[in-house]
């Protein structure tokens, strides 16, 4: 379970704008939801296989602490982690003991009915994919060079030009920058959409093999898969 807990902190907390997760499982499918505080990015995973400690519908809140709970050194070998459960048999919990079980902790869930008022607007309705690609290192080392040379932008725009798909950072009226960030794109992107560049890079650089998914109705969506999990971040664009 440890994995588990450390593969999901790692693929929402690490983004720095997720808190809180809600895991819904069952002995077929175990299902991750969650949603940035600034609604930039909806996360919608599921484990490759089912986890059983996870059957339930239960909030994960505070995400920061059980990050640090996890990496705290007496809990990095041979650590007991348990999930306690209500009479009901939901979910309450992890309680945390070390080997020598002289150093305990517990970390909370949040109730099914509280984090499903919470997240009740997390339900991605799907678009057309207009270009699809698995993004390359170099590509986004340029991606990150063009957003260290452009600090002050907070968004940058995607455009499809002979084949290529371009980012585009500021107005041409003071600074600006622009590079190919895919060659060869089969599809086109015919409007103008700005993207979250922090946020972007943040999915960018987490653990896993990555594919990227642009429309031109309006989103964007980058798939992890980390091997314990696939997760998809799906990030609602700007018009500009």
């Amino acid at each position: 379970m440890r994995d588990h807990l450390l593969d999901l902190v790692g693929h929402t907390l690490d983004l720095g704008v997720i808190d809180l997760v809600k895991i819904t499982g069952d002995d077929k499918d175990t299902v991750i939801a969650g949603l940035a505080e600034d609604r930039s990015v909806v996360v919608e995973g599921k484990f490759a296989n089912p986890v059983a400690d996870f059957i339930g519908n239960f909030g994960m809140p505070n995400l920061s602490k059980l990050k640090i709970l996890l990496n705290i050194q007496e809990y990095r070998e041979n650590a007991k982690l348990a999930i306690t459960r209500r009479a009901t048999g939901e979910p309450e919990g992890i309680n945390f003991e070390n080997a020598a079980g002289d150093f305990k902790n517990s970390y909370r869930f949040m109730a099914s009915e509280v984090v499903n008022d919470k997240l009740k607007t997390v339900k991605f309705k799907g678009v057309n994919w207009h270009i699809e690609f698995e993004p390359s290192n170099a590509s986004i080392m340029r991606l990150k060079m063009m957003a260290q040379a452009n600090a002050e932008e907070v968004n940058f725009q995607a455009k499809t030009e002979n084949g290529n798909l371009m980012f585009f950072f500021g107005d041409h009226s003071t600074h600006a920058g622009n590079f190919v960030f895919h060659q060869g794109t089969s599809g086109q992107l015919k409007r103008a959409w700005s993207w979250p560049i922090k946020t972007f890079i943040s999915i960018l650089d987490l653990a896993g093999d990555k594919v990227v998914k642009i429309s031109d109705e309006g989103a964007a969506m980058i798939t992890v898969d980390s091997g314990l999990a696939v997760y998809n971040y799906i990030l609602p664009a700007q018009s500009k």
